[in-house]
């Protein structure tokens, strides 16, 4: 097997060149950003532009399923298209079956019995070969992201960057907490003692579209790099990334049956994963109600683990001392970036009477200049929705918003030009629903943002915390008692104050530990933050006597 033939010598070059990290410290890869500061923009436009051509002669080819480092082609499959335009298809997918998920179950428990015993030190080479291999792909995944997805190419470059940026912080995570072997105190003079944390086993990773690189890496990067093997089934609208993720893996050495890629409806590969017995945990990113089920299904089969971020109904308050432009600004890339399809997106604005009325004319204003369309087009700001049942779903929370509040901008569908084969839609703000407005309580994932008018603060807040979700929270305002205020009661995971680039979005890396409160949630602890590895993990506690010589030797 590859993963035997790195030499010892490379890790500290590994860790310096591949991990960048210097007295480990981590670093986030923030691609546009860094060419920005270096004046490099173009360098960015071109080498996008370029990755777009390059992957068109690719469209429509046949995609096998992963199994046992083997190729898998099972009779049926899927057609898959581009959201931002039908008739664009993307690639044909394997709709796997049982028997395919039993096949790759089960190779993924043999190679855990392998995988779970080699030092963690062997298994970051690979990450480091792994990452090097994303880092000179990022172009090319970042557009295939936005055919996949509909995400402009900032947002799918972020997409790409934080998928990066998570197999080194967890990489270094495991370097600076030494493998999670920790000494501890000798209860007795002739005892030596420790602390090991070990993988539970096979992972079942089930992962969204809305972040098919980020998300996917993520969870299977916490479950690889701690010892366990992986069966992952990527959201059907978003499977490509998964599967050059698990080539790029395999090249880099991971021998074949630790990372397992299986695509397949819900129903039959999805519900097959969760009611294993040979699943030791399942960690899963999508809504409450397959969240829940997920739960429940693990629950009857035997007691074990559940990682899910389950969405938000994610609120932001505008106080009356609050900078306005910076509160349009934070609101604007919350709500409306990626079409508000994040589970951080900002669905409730609660402003001050005294504030209202010009913080909603700002808004309008920049809100109307947004420029909805081709996602692949460099000014694009919104590009589609993901699919059909979205696009759906849109348009009848349009009729429940203008039937029940006043719709101040957008509201509708775009199918003027080259919109009219995709799943396009205006960014729409509503004001004056009812509290208990199904606007106001569910979890939308389309971008439409409701604003609530309120008069003293701590009935701003007591609307915030009224909702089964905790995910994400923002504020805009200049008062230090009001924000003190904020952040000890509002009940929510995820909290920004005063941020311009996202009111309650845009967490990054090793800076802001991602997970909910509440209905968000299952454990209460974040991705991309320092407490998330060890979900992957359960500890044994060592204890050997020792022979009085060397207790004699210790004492020396």
């Amino acid at each position: 097997m590859a993963i035997f033939s790195f030499k010892q010598a490379r890790l500290q070059d590994f860790y310096a060149s591949v991990f960048r990290i210097s007295s480990m410290r981590f670093e986030n890869e923030d691609t546009f950003r860094k060419l920005s500061r270096s004046n490099k923009e173009s360098i960015f436009y071109k080498k996008y532009s370029d990755a777009i051509e390059d992957i068109k002669p690719q469209f429509g080819r046949k995609y096998p399923l992963l199994i046992d480092g083997k190729d898998v082609m099972p009779g049926n499959s899927f057609k898959h298209t581009s959201p931002l335009d039908t008739r664009i298809i993307l690639g044909y997918f394997p709709s796997g079956s049982l028997k395919d998920v039993k096949y790759a179950i089960t190779s993924a428990s043999k190679m855990f019995e392998i995988w779970r015993k080699i030092d963690y030190q062997e298994r970051l080479k690979i990450f480091a070969s792994a990452v090097k291999s994303i880092v000179a792909k990022k172009f090319e995944l970042s557009a295939w992201i936005t055919f996949e997805s509909g995400k402009n190419r900032f947002e799918a470059m972020s997409d790409v960057d934080e998928a990066i940026d998570f197999m080194r912080y967890y990489s270094s995570e495991m370097v600076s907490n030494k493998g999670f072997v920790a000494d501890t105190k000798s209860a007795r003079p002739s005892e030596r003692s420790k602390s090991v944390m070990k993988p539970y086993g096979v992972w079942g990773i089930i992962s969204p579209f809305n972040f098919p690189a980020a998300l996917t890496i993520g969870m299977c990067a916490g479950a690889l790099v701690t010892g366990n093997t992986v069966v992952l089934k990527p959201a059907s609208d978003t499977p490509i990334v998964g599967y050059l993720f698990t080539k790029i893996m395999m090249k880099a050495g991971l021998p074949g049956g630790v990372l397992n890629f299986i695509t397949g409806s819900g129903n039959i590969v999805g519900n097959a994963i969760v009611q294993s017995r040979m699943i030791a945990g399942i960690a899963f990113t999508g809504s409450k109600v397959v969240g829940d089920m997920i739960s429940d299904e693990s629950n009857k089969l035997k007691s074990r683990l559940v990682i899910a971020e389950l969405g938000g109904k994610n609120p932001v308050v505008v106080t009356a001392n609050a900078n306005l432009d910076n509160a349009v600004e934070g609101i604007i890339q919350g709500a409306f970036g990626y079409s508000g399809q994040k589970c951080s997106a900002t669905s409730r604005a609660y402003v001050h009477k005294d504030v209202k009325q010009d913080f909603t004319k700002r808004l309008i204003l920049r809100t109307n200049k947004l420029l909805v369309g081709n996602p692949v087009n460099s000014k694009t700001f919104m590009g589609p929705l993901i699919n059909s049942t979205a696009y759906s779903n849109y348009q009848k929370y349009s009729r429940i918003a203008s039937r029940y509040g006043k719709v101040l901008a957008g509201g509708k569908i775009k199918r003027d030009g080259d919109l009219k084969n995709g799943f396009f839609v205006e960014p729409m703000i509503v004001e004056g629903l009812p509290h208990d407005n199904l606007l106001l309580k569910e979890e939308l994932f389309v971008p439409i943002l409701c604003i609530v008018e309120y008069d003293k603060f701590d009935e701003a807040l007591e609307q915030c915390n009224k909702s089964e979700y905790g995910l994400t929270a923002g504020i805009y305002t200049d008062n230090k008692q009001e924000i003190e205020t904020f952040l000890q009661d509002i009940q929510a995971g995820v909290v920004y104050v005063n941020r311009t680039s996202g009111a309650t979005t845009g967490a990054m890396v090793g800076c802001q530990s991602f997970g909910g409160w509440k209905a968000s949630g299952t454990t209460g602890k974040g991705t991309g933050g320092s407490y998330y590895l060890s979900q992957f993990l359960q500890e044994q506690s060592q204890t050997i006597v020792v022979k009085r010589s060397e207790q004699r030797k210790k004492k020396h």
